[in-house]
């Protein structure tokens, strides 16, 4: 390790961070994917700095493999767009750039000043890769990699955070939750899924500032709530969400039911779920597997005998009432709906065509229908994919 000065203004040396070595951190560029190293390449030989943060950065510290790999940078949002013609600027709290590939997309940002006042939502002001660490959300989520050397980048002695298992918030807590609220979200899952521990401060913060989660949009809160279904450690991040008092102004209903063995072992069961499709490197547990997850065991039928249609409609209404405020997809609740009524024992009935014997010499009237050319398939409702807002994870 060595460490990283910079001149004061009577002219003294600083430090400002720690630098670990190749040897000294367990991260390697095999584990990181190829087209962000191809980002990162590009953009350094362009004459500017590029660098893996974020929680990828943290994942490879705690031995899991990322989902994203996320690149901050000295270059600027038109800068990095002129370099990537697959690229697109997205935001307006905080311009980024999101650089499309066939399955994935890389997020690039510009590194952010600490000198602007961080009540007042002006995040578009670009400073230094110092200046950006103090502005990464938690300590655990402010390293920086660079594939080039193999340097790991400290400025915020998140190395011993990481011994310690501790989370800390690297924004003064008197803005950090005003600021962005779902940041108490997110604090509350890296708890959950690290097995770290808040810093008293935080836990206090958080107490404190709970109500301010209404303040937050709908999608945004929808957003966060799949993530943490997806995240293989649900029923933690929910119990938890319930003890601080942010559940009752996410999802007032879920909050209810909270209380119930049978909804906190559906949870538990979609964990085990989720975490032996990430082991196995198999495919992701969808979306309305996992809201099914969540309500099948609130889901009352007060006359199982109705048809199915009418089954599926009131198992939809339900989850609806269920997840109010959050909005996931439709078609994913009509999914949702489906799975419950499976796992209740309901299935839709598949009408048969009859066949009737066909006299000989008489063409059948479905084989020449089926001579006809097919109409063009139509892409389904679960095509579709959406994009999250951006944040500091």
């Amino acid at each position: 390790m060595f460490t990283r000065y910079k001149t004061d203004s009577r002219g003294r040396n600083i430090p400002v961070a720690k630098v670990y070595t190749h040897d000294e951190h367990p991260i390697r560029n095999s584990q990181i994917d190829k087209d962000a190293l191809w980002v990162i390449r590009r953009i350094q030989a362009n004459g500017e700095k590029a660098y893996i943060v974020g929680g990828a950065i943290r994942d490879l510290m705690l031995g899991r493999a990322p989902k994203d790999f996320d690149i901050a940078t000295s270059a600027s949002p038109r800068q990095i767009q002129r370099l990537f013609w697959n690229s697109r600027i997205i935001g307006r709290r905080f311009r980024i750039v999101h650089i499309f590939f066939n399955n994935k997309i890389i997020e690039v940002t510009t590194f952010r000043s600490d000198e602007e006042n961080f009540g007042e939502g002006n995040n578009n002001i670009f400073g230094t890769m110092e200046q950006d660490s103090h502005r990464r959300d938690f300590s655990i989520n402010s390293l920086y990699y660079n594939p080039q050397d193999g340097h790991l980048i400290d400025f915020n002695d998140s190395m011993a955070d990481f011994e310690k298992k501790r989370i800390r918030s690297l924004i003064p807590l008197k803005y950090t939750f005003t600021e962005d609220p779902v940041r108490m979200v997110r604090a509350i899952k890296y708890q959950a899924t690290t097995g770290f521990s808040l810093v008293l401060g935080v836990r206090f913060a958080i107490w404190r500032d709970h109500r301010a989660i209404s303040t937050v949009s709908t999608s945004r809160l929808t957003d966060e709530v799949s993530k943490i279904l997806a995240s293989g450690n649900a029923r933690t991040i929910f119990m938890l969400l319930n003890s601080y008092k942010l559940l009752p102004l996410i999802a007032p209903c879920i909050s209810q039911y909270m209380k119930y063995d049978s909804m906190l072992s559906d949870l538990a069961e979609l964990d085990e779920k989720v975490r032996a499709a990430r082991s196995q490197g198999g495919k992701d547990v969808g979306a309305a597997e996992m809201i099914s997850y969540l309500a099948r065991s609130v889901i009352v039928l007060e006359n199982g005998d109705l048809p199915y249609e009418e089954l599926r409609k009131e198992v939809y209404r339900q989850i609806k009432v269920l997840l109010a405020p959050l909005t996931p997809p439709n078609y994913e609740i009509e999914k949702a709906a489906e799975y419950i009524l499976a796992h209740l024992g309901h299935r839709a009935r598949r009408k048969q065509a009859s066949r009737k014997k066909t006299p000989k010499g008489q063409k059948n009237t479905v084989q020449r229908k089926a001579k006809k050319k097919a109409p063009a398939a139509v892409g389904s409702p679960g095509d579709a994919k959406t994009s999250a807002e951006a944040h500091d994870m």
